[in-house]
């Protein structure tokens, strides 16, 4: 089995989709998975699948769902690959099972996280960002592409959808906006300004609190020749953090705006990380 959660749920089993059907047993399903092989108290799962008063019969809900999970874990094991993945059932050899165990205060989803998305998206990140810091921005480049591709919209977006709440959804949506940061700064890195600039200003324009992805910006819009541009969006920045929070941008980001106002040749070419210093956190 295989499970998705970057975008709307979905359980493949033998190469087909075998998504339970009902609301409370997906948002049951994609709590655990959110958390795999760590228990989940039955409150949590109560607050998230029910934000404001949950019914008198919840945890009844909850029970009934983790059975039909249960039932669906058998059936799609048998589909998959021959063998049951419930409690305590052998697996293929050397292939670890799914079981969905009760452990108090609640319930635990064990198996392998590389059956689901959101732990291969993880592990690609971490590759691509040990390849940037190693000075290796093409090979980051194909790593946190491939990364970024797993995602099919907001996380858990149907369950979201349906009144699902918890913490957790906005850690794992944040992840993908900082591994989006990761990429453009590999795409910076590679001299690759223009063609990252669509998207780069699309993701900034939505982010606008965001000063990493406000350096990137006007970076890729000076080196495209667009001076007056990239200063716009320091002012745009600047006064969006000064409306919001009462803040002034980073020392880093002021760094930036005079550089740029400077004509700095440091922000030309993009030969050597530590040439951007400018931004703390280089922005190439």
């Amino acid at each position: 089995m295989h499970f998705r959660i970057l975008g709307p749920l979905e359980v493949i089993a033998g190469g087909r989709p075998v998504t339970p059907g009902g609301i409370r047993q997906r948002s049951v399903l994609g709590l655990l998975l959110l958390q795999p092989n760590r228990v989940m108290p039955t409150s949590r799962l109560v607050s998230a699948m029910w934000p404001d008063v949950p019914p008198p019969s919840a945890r009844k809900v909850v029970q009934n769902s983790i059975w039909a999970l249960r039932r669906l874990i058998v059936e799609s094991g048998r589909l998959s690959d021959g063998c049951q993945a419930a409690e305590g059932s052998p697996g293929r050899p050397g292939e670890p099972r799914v079981r969905l165990l009760t452990k108090p205060p609640g319930y635990m989803l064990c198996l392998d996280t590389d059956r689901v998305d959101m732990h291969r998206f993880q592990r690609l990140v971490e590759q691509g960002r040990t390849a940037l810091s190693g000075g290796d921005p093409e090979q980051a480049t194909r790593l946190l592409r491939t990364a970024l591709d797993l995602w099919q919209g907001p996380v858990l977006a149907d369950l979201v959808e349906s009144g699902l709440d918890t913490a957790e959804l906005t850690a794992v949506q944040n992840c993908e906006l900082a591994a989006l940061e990761d990429y453009f700064e590999a795409q910076l890195a590679c001299g690759r300004h223009l063609a990252v600039l669509g998207e780069l200003e699309t993701t900034a324009g939505s982010h606008i609190h965001r000063e990493r992805l406000c350096g990137q910006l006007m970076l890729a819009l000076y080196r495209c020749g667009r001076q007056a541009d990239a200063l716009a969006v320091y002012r745009r920045t600047r006064t969006a953090l000064r409306d919001r929070y009462g803040l002034e941008p980073g020392h880093e980001l002021r760094r930036l705006e005079m550089a740029i106002l400077n004509q700095d040749p440091v922000l030309s070419l993009p030969s050597t990380r530590t040439e951007f210093a400018l931004l703390g956190r280089s922005v190439a």
